[in-house]
């Protein structure tokens, strides 16, 4: 089976000099995640992802058009195992909401590329992550 498309917004800002990202619990495994989903119709997938962040972490920002990398990772549903890429743009957050569309489904948490690097668990995001620098 060909991988399934998805699109994430690699969240980040910089805090006396230092580069932060931006990571958030998914709702059932409550992984430390980047924001994700499906590409969405009339978006472009930049756009999209940016929709993500909005969503899944409640911040708004600049976006890159251009992807920043790929990671590949399996999403396990609840009869099978899916395979999916995943294509990461970077969003500058300007503005950080008090309330957003899932709040109270998901915690979020500031952390240097490399400590957010140890709490992801896909490989390819790690690599993304541990060059990461704004």
């Amino acid at each position: 089976m060909a991988p399934l498309q998805q699109i994430a917004a690699l969240c980040w800002r910089k805090r006396k000099g230092a580069v932060e990202v931006l990571l958030v619990t998914s709702r059932e495994t409550r992984r430390w995640v980047i924001p994700k989903g499906w590409p969405m119709e009339g978006l472009a997938d930049f756009n999209a992802a940016r929709r993500e962040a909005f969503e899944e972490a409640g911040v708004e920002g600049r976006m890159r058009r251009e992807p920043i990398g790929q990671y590949f990772y399996e999403k396990r549903g609840k009869k099978e195992v899916l395979p999916v890429n995943v294509t990461v743009y970077a969003l500058e957050v300007v503005k950080k909401l008090k309330s957003w569309p899932e709040a109270k489904q998901r915690e979020r948490s500031w952390f240097s590329p490399h400590d957010a690097m140890l709490r992801v668990a896909e490989p390819g995001l790690k690599d993304i992550l541990s060059t990461f620098t704004g």
